[in-house]
Protein backbone atom coordinates (compact mmCIF):
# COMPACT_ATOMS: atom_id res chain seq x y z
CA UNK A 1 0.00 0.00 0.00
CA UNK A 2 1.33 3.55 -1.28
CA UNK A 3 0.26 7.07 0.08
CA UNK A 4 0.39 9.87 -2.04
CA UNK A 5 2.54 11.66 -0.15
CA UNK A 6 4.67 13.90 -2.53
CA UNK A 7 5.93 17.21 -0.54
CA UNK A 8 7.19 16.13 2.94
CA UNK A 9 7.80 19.39 5.42
CA UNK A 10 9.80 19.61 8.55
CA UNK A 11 9.61 21.39 11.83
CA UNK A 12 11.61 20.98 14.35
CA UNK A 13 12.10 22.78 17.99
CA UNK A 14 12.63 25.82 17.80
CA UNK A 15 16.03 27.10 18.80
CA UNK A 16 17.47 23.47 20.17
CA UNK A 17 20.94 22.10 18.25
CA UNK A 18 19.67 18.61 20.46
CA UNK A 19 17.46 17.95 17.09
CA UNK A 20 20.61 18.39 14.95
CA UNK A 21 21.51 14.69 14.19
CA UNK A 22 17.70 13.97 14.28
CA UNK A 23 16.67 16.09 11.70
CA UNK A 24 19.99 15.32 9.60
CA UNK A 25 18.87 11.41 9.56
CA UNK A 26 15.30 12.52 8.62
CA UNK A 27 16.02 14.55 5.98
CA UNK A 28 18.69 12.09 4.74
CA UNK A 29 16.28 9.36 4.25
CA UNK A 30 13.11 12.13 2.88
CA UNK A 31 15.49 13.90 0.26
CA UNK A 32 15.95 10.55 -1.30
CA UNK A 33 12.14 9.89 -1.96
CA UNK A 34 10.33 13.21 -1.63
CA UNK A 35 9.97 16.45 -2.51
CA UNK A 36 11.37 18.01 2.02
CA UNK A 37 10.74 21.14 2.67
CA UNK A 38 12.37 22.36 6.30
CA UNK A 39 11.13 25.29 8.60
CA UNK A 40 13.46 28.14 8.35
CA UNK A 41 14.61 27.53 11.78
CA UNK A 42 15.50 24.22 11.60
CA UNK A 43 17.11 24.56 8.04
CA UNK A 44 20.05 26.09 9.71
CA UNK A 45 21.38 22.37 11.38
CA UNK A 46 20.79 20.94 8.11
CA UNK A 47 23.84 20.71 5.61
CA UNK A 48 22.64 21.00 2.96
CA UNK A 49 23.11 24.63 1.04
CA UNK A 50 20.21 23.38 -1.62
CA UNK A 51 17.82 23.19 1.80
CA UNK A 52 13.90 24.17 0.64
CA UNK A 53 12.82 26.21 3.57
CA UNK A 54 9.83 28.35 4.13
CA UNK A 55 8.14 29.95 7.38
CA UNK A 56 6.43 27.80 9.68
CA UNK A 57 2.93 29.09 8.38
CA UNK A 58 3.79 28.64 5.04
CA UNK A 59 4.54 24.56 5.66
CA UNK A 60 0.90 24.09 5.78
CA UNK A 61 0.41 25.57 2.34
CA UNK A 62 3.07 23.82 0.44
CA UNK A 63 2.84 20.01 2.15
CA UNK A 64 0.96 17.06 1.77
CA UNK A 65 2.59 16.08 4.94
CA UNK A 66 4.53 17.75 8.05
CA UNK A 67 6.73 15.48 10.44
CA UNK A 68 7.03 17.47 13.85
CA UNK A 69 10.84 17.07 15.37
CA UNK A 70 10.32 17.55 19.59
CA UNK A 71 7.69 17.15 21.90
CA UNK A 72 3.91 17.85 22.40
CA UNK A 73 5.06 22.04 22.35
CA UNK A 74 6.63 21.16 19.11
CA UNK A 75 3.30 18.91 17.52
CA UNK A 76 1.18 22.01 18.53
CA UNK A 77 2.72 24.02 16.50
CA UNK A 78 2.39 22.15 13.58
CA UNK A 79 -1.00 21.67 14.08
CA UNK A 80 -2.04 25.42 14.16
CA UNK A 81 0.03 25.60 10.74
CA UNK A 82 -1.99 22.54 9.08
CA UNK A 83 -5.32 22.21 10.53
CA UNK A 84 -7.01 24.45 7.93
CA UNK A 85 -4.87 22.97 5.23
CA UNK A 86 -6.45 19.38 6.31
CA UNK A 87 -2.68 17.86 5.94
CA UNK A 88 -1.91 15.59 8.58
CA UNK A 89 1.09 15.40 11.08
CA UNK A 90 3.54 12.75 12.61
CA UNK A 91 5.12 13.24 15.28
CA UNK A 92 8.95 12.31 16.07
CA UNK A 93 9.81 12.51 20.18
CA UNK A 94 12.64 14.39 21.32
CA UNK A 95 10.55 15.77 24.48
CA UNK A 96 10.16 13.92 27.95
CA UNK A 97 6.73 13.00 28.20
CA UNK A 98 5.23 13.20 24.47
CA UNK A 99 1.38 11.76 24.46
CA UNK A 100 1.18 12.99 20.90
CA UNK A 101 4.57 11.89 19.35
CA UNK A 102 5.06 8.37 18.64
CA UNK A 103 8.32 7.83 16.72
CA UNK A 104 11.43 8.23 18.57
CA UNK A 105 15.05 8.96 17.53
CA UNK A 106 16.21 5.34 17.20
CA UNK A 107 13.05 3.98 15.21
CA UNK A 108 14.13 6.44 12.53
CA UNK A 109 14.17 5.65 9.23
CA UNK A 110 12.09 1.67 9.46
CA UNK A 111 9.26 2.39 11.66
CA UNK A 112 8.77 6.31 9.22
CA UNK A 113 9.26 4.10 6.08
CA UNK A 114 6.32 1.54 6.76
CA UNK A 115 4.14 4.45 7.49
CA UNK A 116 4.80 6.27 4.49
CA UNK A 117 3.78 3.53 2.80
CA UNK A 118 0.67 3.44 3.68
CA UNK A 119 1.05 1.62 7.08
CA UNK A 120 -0.32 4.03 9.68
CA UNK A 121 -3.26 4.57 11.74
CA UNK A 122 -5.46 8.21 11.00
CA UNK A 123 -6.93 9.88 14.09
CA UNK A 124 -8.61 13.02 13.74
CA UNK A 125 -8.51 15.20 17.05
CA UNK A 126 -11.01 18.31 18.09
CA UNK A 127 -9.66 21.47 18.68
CA UNK A 128 -11.09 24.30 20.16
CA UNK A 129 -11.53 28.17 19.03
CA UNK A 130 -12.01 31.08 21.57
CA UNK A 131 -13.05 34.38 21.20
CA UNK A 132 -12.66 37.13 23.93
CA UNK A 133 -15.45 39.83 22.81
CA UNK A 134 -15.64 43.11 24.37
CA UNK A 135 -18.03 45.50 23.48
CA UNK A 136 -20.16 42.89 21.27
CA UNK A 137 -16.68 43.24 19.03
CA UNK A 138 -13.96 40.12 18.86
CA UNK A 139 -10.87 41.92 20.18
CA UNK A 140 -8.40 38.26 20.26
CA UNK A 141 -9.21 35.24 18.37
CA UNK A 142 -7.02 31.67 19.05
CA UNK A 143 -7.35 27.88 18.72
CA UNK A 144 -6.33 25.39 21.37
CA UNK A 145 -5.43 21.74 20.97
CA UNK A 146 -5.33 21.11 24.87
CA UNK A 147 -7.05 23.72 26.66
CA UNK A 148 -8.30 26.88 27.05
CA UNK A 149 -7.37 28.15 30.60
CA UNK A 150 -8.92 31.03 32.21
CA UNK A 151 -6.35 32.52 35.20
CA UNK A 152 -6.40 35.48 37.25
CA UNK A 153 -3.87 37.56 36.21
CA UNK A 154 -0.87 40.28 38.10
CA UNK A 155 -4.14 40.04 41.22
CA UNK A 156 -3.55 37.99 44.79
CA UNK A 157 -7.63 37.90 45.00
CA UNK A 158 -9.33 34.86 43.52
CA UNK A 159 -11.91 35.93 39.99
CA UNK A 160 -15.71 34.76 40.31
CA UNK A 161 -16.14 33.02 37.08
CA UNK A 162 -19.65 32.68 35.46
CA UNK A 163 -20.53 29.78 33.03
CA UNK A 164 -22.82 29.19 30.76
CA UNK A 165 -23.53 26.12 28.62
CA UNK A 166 -25.43 26.65 25.40
CA UNK A 167 -26.57 30.42 27.18
CA UNK A 168 -28.03 27.90 30.14
CA UNK A 169 -26.35 29.02 33.63
CA UNK A 170 -24.25 26.43 35.17
CA UNK A 171 -22.23 28.04 38.01
CA UNK A 172 -20.69 30.75 39.53
CA UNK A 173 -17.07 29.54 41.29
CA UNK A 174 -14.86 31.68 42.59
CA UNK A 175 -10.94 30.35 42.12
CA UNK A 176 -7.74 30.86 40.68
CA UNK A 177 -9.35 30.39 37.22
CA UNK A 178 -11.12 27.54 34.92
CA UNK A 179 -9.53 24.98 32.12
CA UNK A 180 -11.97 23.89 29.27
CA UNK A 181 -10.02 20.96 27.75
CA UNK A 182 -10.47 18.51 24.73
CA UNK A 183 -9.80 14.82 25.23
CA UNK A 184 -6.25 15.09 23.78
CA UNK A 185 -5.95 18.00 26.47
CA UNK A 186 -7.23 15.87 29.35
CA UNK A 187 -3.08 14.23 29.70
CA UNK A 188 -2.12 17.63 29.72
CA UNK A 189 -2.90 20.65 31.99
CA UNK A 190 -6.09 19.17 33.07
CA UNK A 191 -4.82 16.11 34.69
CA UNK A 192 -2.45 18.09 36.76
CA UNK A 193 -5.10 20.23 37.84
CA UNK A 194 -7.18 17.10 38.85
CA UNK A 195 -9.27 16.45 35.90
CA UNK A 196 -10.05 13.58 34.13
CA UNK A 197 -8.58 11.47 31.66
CA UNK A 198 -10.86 11.30 28.14
CA UNK A 199 -10.18 8.57 25.58
CA UNK A 200 -9.23 10.88 22.50
CA UNK A 201 -12.75 9.62 20.51
CA UNK A 202 -14.70 10.85 22.92
CA UNK A 203 -16.98 13.72 21.66
CA UNK A 204 -16.55 15.51 24.75
CA UNK A 205 -15.11 18.31 26.89
CA UNK A 206 -13.87 19.07 30.46
CA UNK A 207 -14.44 21.83 32.72
CA UNK A 208 -11.85 21.60 35.13
CA UNK A 209 -11.70 24.60 37.95
CA UNK A 210 -8.69 25.94 39.13
CA UNK A 211 -8.42 25.90 43.21
CA UNK A 212 -12.07 26.53 43.63
CA UNK A 213 -13.37 28.12 47.06
CA UNK A 214 -16.06 25.82 47.46
CA UNK A 215 -14.60 22.12 47.40
CA UNK A 216 -17.62 21.08 45.89
CA UNK A 217 -16.93 22.50 42.20
CA UNK A 218 -15.74 19.52 40.32
CA UNK A 219 -14.84 18.60 36.82
CA UNK A 220 -17.49 18.30 34.73
CA UNK A 221 -17.91 16.75 31.65
CA UNK A 222 -20.09 18.05 28.68
CA UNK A 223 -20.26 17.20 25.29
CA UNK A 224 -18.34 18.76 22.76
CA UNK A 225 -21.09 20.54 20.40
CA UNK A 226 -21.62 23.10 23.41
CA UNK A 227 -20.87 26.76 22.99
CA UNK A 228 -19.38 27.38 26.58
CA UNK A 229 -19.42 31.60 27.74
CA UNK A 230 -17.02 32.77 30.43
CA UNK A 231 -18.06 35.87 32.00
CA UNK A 232 -16.50 37.52 35.21
CA UNK A 233 -18.89 38.82 38.03
CA UNK A 234 -16.42 41.14 40.31
CA UNK A 235 -16.50 44.18 42.43
CA UNK A 236 -13.91 45.72 41.16
CA UNK A 237 -11.62 45.74 38.22
CA UNK A 238 -9.44 43.13 38.10
CA UNK A 239 -7.09 41.28 34.82
CA UNK A 240 -7.37 37.93 33.98
CA UNK A 241 -5.09 36.10 31.50
CA UNK A 242 -6.58 33.59 29.24
CA UNK A 243 -4.28 30.82 27.42
CA UNK A 244 -4.66 28.68 24.30
CA UNK A 245 -2.71 26.05 24.93
CA UNK A 246 0.87 27.90 24.62
CA UNK A 247 -0.66 31.14 23.27
CA UNK A 248 -1.22 34.00 25.83
CA UNK A 249 -4.09 36.55 25.81
CA UNK A 250 -3.08 39.20 28.26
CA UNK A 251 -5.27 41.93 30.35
CA UNK A 252 -8.87 40.51 29.49
CA UNK A 253 -10.96 42.68 31.30
CA UNK A 254 -14.09 41.48 33.88
CA UNK A 255 -16.51 43.09 31.56
CA UNK A 256 -15.12 41.12 28.69
CA UNK A 257 -16.77 38.06 27.94
CA UNK A 258 -15.08 34.65 26.64
CA UNK A 259 -17.00 32.32 23.87
CA UNK A 260 -15.23 29.09 23.34
CA UNK A 261 -16.42 26.52 21.46
CA UNK A 262 -15.21 23.48 18.98
CA UNK A 263 -13.42 24.52 15.84
CA UNK A 264 -14.44 23.88 12.35
CA UNK A 265 -12.04 21.49 11.39
CA UNK A 266 -10.24 19.16 13.17
CA UNK A 267 -6.49 17.98 13.07
CA UNK A 268 -5.28 14.75 11.42
CA UNK A 269 -2.73 12.51 12.99
CA UNK A 270 -1.18 9.77 11.44
CA UNK A 271 -0.07 6.66 14.24
CA UNK A 272 2.06 4.15 13.81
CA UNK A 273 0.35 0.69 13.10
CA UNK A 274 -0.87 -1.13 16.74
CA UNK A 275 -0.88 2.47 18.19
CA UNK A 276 -2.37 1.97 21.83
CA UNK A 277 -3.48 4.59 23.32
CA UNK A 278 -3.92 2.57 26.78
CA UNK A 279 -0.41 1.71 26.77
CA UNK A 280 0.33 4.90 25.84
CA UNK A 281 -0.91 5.98 29.03
CA UNK A 282 0.85 2.90 31.36
CA UNK A 283 4.08 3.88 30.04
CA UNK A 284 4.01 7.70 30.12
CA UNK A 285 2.03 7.99 33.40
CA UNK A 286 3.76 4.97 34.87
CA UNK A 287 1.46 3.07 35.98
CA UNK A 288 2.92 -0.13 37.53
CA UNK A 289 2.22 -3.78 36.66
CA UNK A 290 1.56 -5.57 33.37
CA UNK A 291 -0.88 -7.83 32.38
CA UNK A 292 -1.73 -10.17 34.84
CA UNK A 293 -0.23 -13.58 33.58
CA UNK A 294 -3.70 -15.29 34.56
CA UNK A 295 -5.41 -13.57 32.12
CA UNK A 296 -3.39 -14.18 29.10
CA UNK A 297 -4.67 -16.46 27.51
CA UNK A 298 -1.97 -16.37 24.63
CA UNK A 299 0.10 -18.08 27.13
CA UNK A 300 -0.16 -22.22 27.60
Amino acid sequence: MHTSFKTIGILGKPSDPGIATTLAVLYDYLKQHYNVIVSAESAEYIDDKSVDFCTIEQLGQRCDLVIAVGGDGTFLSAVRVTVDYDVPIIGINLGRLGFLVDISPSELPDKLHRMLQGHFVEEKRSLLQAKVIRDNQVINEETAVNEVAIHRWVTPSMIEIVTKINNVFLNSQRSDGLIISTPTGSTAYSLSAGGPILHPSLNALVLVPLNPHTLSNRPIVIDDSAEIEISFCQTKQINALVTCDHIEIPDVLISDKIIIKKYHKPVRILHPEGHDFFQILRTKLNWSGGYPKELDVSQP
